[in-house]
């Protein structure tokens, strides 16, 4: 587990820190993985570095085990989706909401991220096993490389969260703390 590079326009993407899912029961405290994670949007914001903030308001529409075989869409509480507060959304940050698991999927991101020059993305957020995930693996499939700050995310089942960052992240990303990759940011090593 180590970063060794911020290219020098590397993108944060903060996935589905809202208000139907900080508040769930997680394998970490929340309040935890909020707070790396609004640190870290902090830092790109003062360093002009993209911030994109993601919120998921559904899921595909296929069948599954988990959904009895019924492809209809979920219905979401109000406000379910909005993104909580301490993120500070600002006119620059790039907003995504998804209907997948991963923040790529049918929103044109990649093409968002190529278009403003991105090479590598960090990506934090809710939930390790699902969306942080699926996130990851598609911008490592796209070609980005990719940094996990894994103090800035968790799920809800800790062996979920573990499998991820143990088993799945070395594959495809590198992978630390929040204050490891502030130091690397704050060193200028890009």
């Amino acid at each position: 587990m180590a970063f060794t590079a911020i290219d020098p326009t590397t993108a944060l993407i903060v996935i589905d820190l809202q208000r139907g899912i900080v508040d769930l029961p997680l394998a970490h405290a929340g309040s935890g993985v909020v707070d790396n994670s609004v640190r870290l949007v902090r830092e790109f914001r003062s360093r002009n570095l993209p911030v994109v903030l993601v919120n998921v308001a559904g899921s595909p529409p296929g069948r599954t085990d988990e959904n009895g075989g019924a492809a209809a869409r979920r219905a979401f509480p109000d406000g379910w989706t909005a993104l909580i507060d301490e993120l500070d959304v600002q006119p620059s940050d790039i907003l995504v909401t998804k209907y997948a698991r991963g923040a790529f999927s049918g929103t044109g991101l990649t093409e968002t991220l190529r278009g403003a020059g991105v090479t590598q993305v960090v990506i934090a957020g809710i939930a390790t096993g699902s969306g942080v995930e699926s996130t990851a693996r598609t911008a490592h499939e796209d070609g980005f490389h990719v940094s996990l700050p894994v103090d800035a995310m968790t799920d809800s089942v800790l062996e979920k969260h573990d499998h991820s960052v143990a088993k799945v992240f070395p594959r495809i990303a590198e992978t630390g703390t929040t204050d490891e990759l502030l130091r690397l940011l704050e060193s200028g090593q890009r």
